[in-house]
């Protein structure tokens, strides 16, 4: 699929492997709506590469519908990645055993209503617009790239709620691409282990962090870089062959318990 020329949405598309994957799409010439909360930095990086930022919390339909509309000003609509989520680390039970020290009920309600809902909310909408384009060779209209994580398969201690999102955005791939085949919309989803991401933070501290995650990566000896996961998901977008798929990349991670 030739996306040159087309729009594209990436939530959480301010930072991150969203920042890598704006600046591939931009790169081969999409028009991208960059969907996020962090204003500054989505409004710097949507003028670097002409494209727009829209301010949506992926879970409030009238937001999304509106960042989807944007970016059907721009061109069609033939691109969604989906990297918008939170994380969390909490043990299920606390060490006293009392019913008040187990898990927060609510904290986990709200990663679940991100990372899994939020996804939802946003692939429904956006093959619905995707659905209104004129199809392309083979009666394609657009992709979907969906990000799931290694915590999918590999769920460190601590991570149940975590884990349990993302294991839903995984649970949603085969069934959202059976889903969308009739208008041909392809969905895949991508499963990142440890990138080198903000999200870790900086300087001494950091990277002496940084330095034991990567114990766990068969190779290269190091954490991904946000450009590799942006140039898979770049693959999974413009190769038409690619459908119903998700695929770990993780330098050959296999996480342990903790």
């Amino acid at each position: 699929m030739d996306i040159d020329g087309t729009s594209a949405v990436v939530t959480g598309g301010a930072s991150g492997l969203g920042e890598a994957t704006v600046r591939a799409l931009a790169g081969r010439g999409a028009r991208v709506v960059v969907v996020d909360l962090q204003d500054d930095k989505g409004e710097a990086l949507a003028a670097e590469v002409g494209g727009l930022y829209a301010r949506a919390d992926v879970t409030d339909a009238t937001a999304v519908v509106a960042a989807l509309d944007a970016a059907g000003e721009l061109g069609p609509l033939r691109s969604c990645v989906n990297c918008a989520g939170i994380g969390w680390a909490t043990r299920t039970i606390g060490r006293d055993g009392t019913y008040e020290s187990a898990h927060d009920l609510d904290v986990y309600r709200k990663v679940i209503e991100v990372n899994l809902v939020g996804t939802f909310n946003v692939c429904r909408l956006a093959a619905s617009a995707m659905s209104r384009t004129e199809p392309l060779a083979d009666g394609e209209r657009g992709a979907i790239v969906n990000v799931a994580s290694l915590a999918a398969f590999d769920g460190q201690i601590g991570q149940a709620a975590y884990s349990s999102s993302k294991g839903g955005v995984v649970g949603l791939t085969l069934p959202l691409a059976r889903d969308l085949a009739v208008v041909g919309i392809r969905v895949n989803t991508i499963a990142p282990g440890l990138i080198d991401t903000p999200i870790y933070g900086y300087g001494g501290n950091a990277e002496d962090f940084k330095a034991k995650l990567k114990r766990d990566v068969l190779f290269p000896d190091r954490l991904g870089r946000p450009e590799e996961f942006a140039s898979l998901a770049l693959e999974l977008l413009t190769n038409s062959y690619m459908n119903a798929e998700v695929i770990r990349i993780d330098g050959g991670a296999r996480l342990q318990p903790k």
